[in-house]
């Protein structure tokens, strides 16, 4: 299956951002693509940078005109569409949300990001509420869609979930990057830790995995930091953790990458994890920690 990535540069200017999109998300259909992915909270610049209550007009409705937009996108196009979006539930309560659309235009469904992080420069609990839709994985033309959001991306038991509910594919949607102070050997540790657990979901479960991350510099509204450069590395990976694509970190990048859902069937005979499962003694993992 031909799938599109998107690694894109945000400004503040949305209505610019959603048409660069529209732009990419045309050029990747006429070229094949049947299934394309965005970044997260690809409308806009990473806001959660700061604790600003004005931030919260950002986030939109589902449906609304901006679902409507990739609605359009998805039907014009042909193809199946995942997008991340800043979603209004209801006053005073909001979630980062995954909406996946398909060919026809029709909302697939949504996932709302359960793993919020709450670190410098990545204040997303003063944001979002956590999920409510559980680690359910999405049906659509193209086939079971286990979308997850970035901080999610860090726990094995969300993956795993996932490919127990029949996902075909894990896909992350992502807006992570590097903070200045970070020395160069530091930055590095990170990026790779970051592809090498993901890597590690495939492998695990014998699935694909699609991230797209963005990229470039958002400086910090407060001035109390240097701002996050976006580290992109946007990356496709096989059931067996190979590289199928790996994008640069520091440039944006619109590509096409085949992927072969047929080939998790065989990699699962090959290493079949989920039969040698302990089942029996994992109760312990619905705990918190083990105190002695």
């Amino acid at each position: 299956m031909l799938t599109g990535i998107i690694q894109q540069h945000n400004t503040p200017d949305i209505a610019d951002n959603r048409c660069r999109l529209g732009d990419k998300i045309k050029r990747l259909a006429d070229r094949g693509a049947r299934l394309i992915v965005l970044q997260e909270l690809h409308d806009s610049l990473y806001f959660c940078q700061i604790e600003s209550v004005d931030n919260f007009d950002l986030a939109i409705t589902i449906p609304s005109a901006t679902t409507d937009y990739y609605s359009a996108l998805a039907r014009e196009n042909g193809v199946v569409l995942v997008t991340s979006l800043f979603e209004r539930r209801a006053p005073g309560l909001y979630h980062n949300t995954a909406v996946v659309f398909e060919r026809d235009g029709s909302i697939a469904g949504r996932y709302r990001k359960m793993h919020i992080p709450d670190d410098p420069a990545y204040y997303e609990k003063f944001y979002f509420t956590p999920g409510d839709l559980g680690f359910e994985p999405i049906d659509t033309s193209v086939g079971r869609l286990g979308v997850l959001v970035c901080w999610d991306q860090w726990y094995p038991e969300a993956a795993r979930l996932m490919a127990m509910r029949g996902a075909q594919m894990l896909i992350y949607p992502t807006a992570i990057g590097w903070e200045s102070t970070d020395s160069p050997e530091e930055k590095q540790r990170q990026r790779e830790a970051w592809t090498t657990v993901q890597r590690g979901h495939a492998v695990a479960n014998g699935l694909p995995v699609i991230t797209v991350n963005r990229v470039g510099h958002e400086p910090d509204p407060s001035g109390a930091t240097g701002g996050i450069q976006f580290w992109g590395s946007s990356f496709v990976a096989g059931p067996q953790g190979e590289f199928l694509f790996r994008a640069p970190d520091d440039t944006e990048c619109e590509t096409l990458v085949e992927v072969d859902l047929s080939r998790s069937e065989q990699v699962r005979r090959w290493w079949p994890f989920l039969r040698d499962r302990r089942i029996d003694h994992f109760a312990p993992l619905a705990k918190r920690y083990l105190d002695e």
